[in-house]
């Protein structure tokens, strides 16, 4: 047997997603932030892109178009340079999609410039924003307070650097000891003084440690609290009170009561200092109610209002202007024009699938989440003419602000069960009745699944038990044992 290396000609049938419908696709699924930044990033790397504020009337822009058609108008003779007919053509309905996307912004109302004084208030915050202190540097100006050698600074300064983002040291002070080469009792010495700083509990080695600095600091002397906290931390945290009370011989009543003061411990010091940023959710759609009908608008006020510079136009038109200029002006226009067609499709296809949306789940905007009905994206896109995957993609990290407050637009969309008193019922509002059931019960008798699932098939909805148990482990909502009060 030879193995040997040929080249083979064959004919095969691939997909290939042109630049332009992967540019559509990656702006379809962006949040309105994430694409605002995105939209920002383009005006800056295509020079022919700028912003225009709607209000703004550009007399000047359109007296050129004017002269323009009038010259198109007058002169019939056919042009040497067929490329530049071709391109005038496609610069013609460049312009028409401005005028469109114009309109677009105008019949949506929610588009509003911002003025000088709303620029220089947004530019006061941001340079007002100030970085907030690390737990590392809140712990190393406390201790450069504290009366230290340098040597004892030294030793401080390797354990709080050993400190993680939650407060708890990670290395042991023996590793300490050997890495700096100083006596082993200097480091529990300096450990001792860190833990004694703020916040309270910061350098403990374990939760079991971390509560016991804070029980001792808090003064509390309460010897069942303390046994819990130091020999049962383990069964405490899956709530197993009965276990813990057999082997501490009392009632599961003090266990429950001593378990609630521990929770108002904090496990985790160094979370005061956590650096990460809060994530805030703009709407991409608002559904409001106006004269009996629900009105769909889209938020479309971050969304910069794009066009053609004028500047690039003329450059075009000039005769002077060189063709390897031209050449780039005609890749950075036919990019632009892509750009502002994508963006104004992508609008689109979210008010029609949010159309869509309210159209079939009415009840739901109605009379609230226990009237949501079941949905698919397969239904939605036989709806509104386009593939399930492109529905997909639209409500993807999407929220709708309803009456009833705000959304996933995945919330929208979810399977049914069939009911014995007819029609079938939204898994999401299986879920609502649940969350209710739990919330309103008897705290020293929980209702357990079964009970959830006789409530439930008395309303006509039968459904098994292992499936009542993962929905309510969805819900994330412990079993009627952990949920039990003694009191």
């Amino acid at each position: 047997m030879v193995i040997r290396f040929e080249q083979v000609q064959r004919m095969t049938q691939k997909l290939i997603l042109s630049p332009q419908m992967q540019q559509a696709i990656k702006l379809l699924q962006l949040p309105l932030l994430q694409l605002q930044q995105v939209i920002r990033q383009e005006m800056v790397q295509n020079a022919v892109l700028e912003e225009e504020l709607l209000e703004e009337e550009d007399e000047e822009e359109k007296e050129e178009r004017e002269q323009r058609e009038e010259a198109e108008a007058e002169d019939k003779a056919p042009k040497e340079d067929t490329s530049e007919l071709n391109f005038d053509e496609e610069f013609n309905r460049l312009l028409q999609i401005d005028e469109e996307w114009k309109e677009y912004f105008r019949q949506s109302g929610s588009y509003r410039s911002y003025s000088e004084e709303d620029e220089e208030k947004r530019r006061f915050l941001e340079s007002s924003v100030v970085k907030p202190e690390t737990l590392r540097e809140n712990l190393l100006n406390q201790l450069g307070v504290a009366l230290l050698d340098e040597n004892e600074k030294k030793i401080c300064e390797a354990i709080v650097g050993d400190i993680d983002d939650n407060g708890y040291l990670q290395s042991s002070i023996e590793d300490i000891a050997q890495r700096l080469s100083v006596p082993l009792e200097d480091v529990a010495r300096m450990l001792a003084l860190i833990q004694t700083l703020s916040p309270v509990g910061v350098g403990a080695r374990n939760a079991r440690e971390c509560l016991l600095i804070q029980i001792n600091r808090l003064g509390i002397t309460d010897p069942l609290i303390i046994a819990i906290v130091d020999k049962h931390l383990e069964d405490l945290s899956v709530k197993k009170y009965r276990q813990i009370a057999r082997t501490l011989k009392v009632p599961p009543l003090l266990i429950q009561k001593a378990a609630e003061l521990i929770a108002t411990l904090e496990p985790k010091p160094g979370r005061a200092f956590s650096d990460e940023l809060a994530h805030y959710i703009t709407p991409d759609v608002f559904i409001e109610k106006a004269s009996g009908e629900y009105n769909i608008i889209l938020n479309d006020d971050r969304i910069p209002r794009l066009r053609i510079s004028n500047m690039y136009r003329q450059m075009i038109d000039n005769p002077t202007t060189d063709k390897t200029t031209k050449t780039y002006i005609r890749d950075k226009i036919k990019g632009g024009q892509w750009l502002i067609r994508n963006i104004n499709q992508r609008q689109t296809t979210i008010y029609n699938i949010s159309s869509e949306i309210v159209k079939r789940q009415k009840d739901f905007f109605d009379e609230g989440m226990s009237h949501l009905k079941p949905l698919t994206m397969q239904e939605v896109a036989d709806s509104i003419g386009m593939h399930e995957s492109t529905v997909s993609r639209a409500i993807a990290n999407k929220y709708i602000q309803t009456p009833h407050g705000l959304f996933d637009m995945k919330y929208f969309f979810s399977s049914g069960v069939d009911s014995q008193i007819g029609g079938s019922v939204s898994v999401n509002t299986i879920k609502s009745m649940i969350r209710q059931m739990t919330s309103t019960e008897d705290p020293k008798n929980p209702l357990s699944d079964q009970q959830i699932i006789d409530a439930l098939a008395a309303k006509g909805m039968r459904l098994a038990r292992r499936t009542i148990t993962k929905y309510r482990k969805e819900l994330k909502i412990p079993s009627s044992n952990i949920r039990r009060k003694f009191y």
